[in-house]
């Protein structure tokens, strides 16, 4: 599906969900696509656009400092037709949207353990290994219109036994409305795993930014 195709209200619920976890602002409508004042470490500012549009380009355009994002429900390709020189396209990301059932999940190997905490909201969930140590995490958040999943990740020493898929049913146990369609923005090696539990990619989901110098 292309990003013509993204409903902008979706992606919207999208971004104001995802603030919610991160714990950052909301976002608001700015030239076509949302704007985040994230202000954190990382980030100054982002903007996410359901299509190409005259916004983003003149955004892009205006921006010459670094820790602003731009993020596009789009191909590569499309997000650099849309920018000046300075700026770099960044990894390609997944914009998905679970279509079936993950089916049941198996116990935790031996020794795991999994940790869930509640805080309005938001869902987070980690599955502490044997030795201590953190083998894997995630968070999820509700709004009155979807459900996100975000940050699943694995420590490398702890791949392959199934953690990555226990997070999500953990987190998906925790959703209140099953009318509310259930949402990720996935990495290339995250897609195959999400595909594997009934995801289905709605759009590429292009970033970029400029480099530090």
């Amino acid at each position: 599906m292309t990003a013509s195709h993204v409903d902008p209200a979706l992606v919207f619920a999208w971004q104001t969900a995802h603030s919610i976890a991160r714990g950052a602002p909301p976002p608001v409508h700015d030239r076509g696509g949302f704007r985040v004042d994230t202000h954190s470490e990382k980030e100054a500012t982002r903007w996410v656009f359901p299509r190409p549009c005259d916004g983003l380009r003149a955004i892009a355009h205006a921006i010459t400092a670094s820790r602003h994002y731009l993020k596009l429900c789009g191909t590569d390709e499309e997000l650099r037709d849309a920018l000046p020189a300075r700026w770099e396209v960044q990894p390609a990301n997944h914009f998905m949207i679970a279509t079936a059932a993950s089916g049941e999940t198996r116990p935790l190997p031996d020794g795991y353990r999994m940790e869930l905490h509640h805080a309005g909201p938001v869902t987070r969930a980690s599955i502490i290994a044997p030795d201590g140590g953190l083998a894997a995490s995630g968070c999820a958040a509700e709004t009155a219109g979807v459900f996100i999943y975000d940050r699943i990740e694995t420590a490398p020493d702890h791949r392959r036994k199934g953690l990555g898929v226990a997070v999500m049913a953990a987190l998906g146990a925790a959703r209140r409305s099953h009318a509310s369609p259930q949402l990720l923005v996935a990495t290339a090696d995250g897609r195959s795993l999400y595909a594997r539990l009934g995801w289905t990619v709605l759009a590429p989901f292009a970033t970029a930014a400029i480099p530090e110098r």
